[in-house]
């Protein structure tokens, strides 16, 4: 898999792992460095198809001529697991003190999917994730993270649940029903809303997040 690393000065730094695209991550290190003086190293694993990768089961597409998802989370995040970070922690010698993962969209679904399936990571960011995807809620609602989160991060923008799609307006309720069950279970959870629909400032959002549990004790 492809991934480029962003590693901090200190090696024993946070860690935070993002899937998504190459472009944003120097955009995004500038906006964390306006947001958190805390150092963290960044790792970018590249999605090529972003509804096969990142879907944890199928699903129909939500628009038509788009792709169904193809549920292949499992695999993308097995690879992380295997390939991706036992290969940048040897190479950059990093030692983290904890190892996040975060995520936009499609993404920050994943990344939290991730935390029924492994105890790898520590800390979660979900920035305007889908958390309209078809099981989602009943899902966390029906198994336990493999180890309590140190933090939790999510976030909404005010827009995105004005549309007429019958499943992406769904989005808000969605998301603070997820963010509710992380409060019963005393797990640390912020919950924000942002200007705007899915579509604004998505670096700024992911931004916000990540520097958010990295200013976290």
């Amino acid at each position: 898999m492809e991934y480029t690393v962003m590693p901090a000065a200190d090696k024993t730094a946070p860690l935070v792992v993002i899937c998504g695209e190459e472009e944003s991550l120097d955009e995004l290190r500038d906006e964390l460095e306006k947001r958190s003086d805390n150092e963290c190293s960044l790792v970018l694993f590249r999605v090529e198809d972003w509804n096969r990768e990142l879907s944890p089961w199928h699903a129909d597409p939500v628009m038509k001529k788009t792709e169904p998802f193809g549920g292949q989370a499992d695999m993308f995040l097995k690879a992380i697991l295997t390939e991706g970070l036992p290969a940048i922690l040897q190479e950059y010698e990093l030692q983290p003190e904890w190892t996040g993962i975060a995520g936009y969209s499609l993404a920050g679904l994943f990344a939290l999917y991730s935390m029924y399936q492994t105890d790898r990571f520590d800390r979660y960011v979900s920035a305007s994730g889908s958390m309209w995807y078809p099981g989602f809620v009943d899902y966390c609602k029906t198994h336990e993270p493999k180890k309590t989160p140190q933090a939790i991060y999510l976030s909404l923008g005010d827009a995105e649940a004005k549309t007429w799609h019958p499943l992406l307006k769904t989005v808000q309720d969605c998301t603070e029903a997820v963010t509710a069950l992380y409060q019963t279970n005393k797990i640390p959870v912020q919950y924000e809303l942002n200007p705007g629909n899915h579509f604004k400032d998505a670096t700024i959002r992911l931004a916000k997040g990540i520097a958010w549990i990295l200013n976290q004790d």
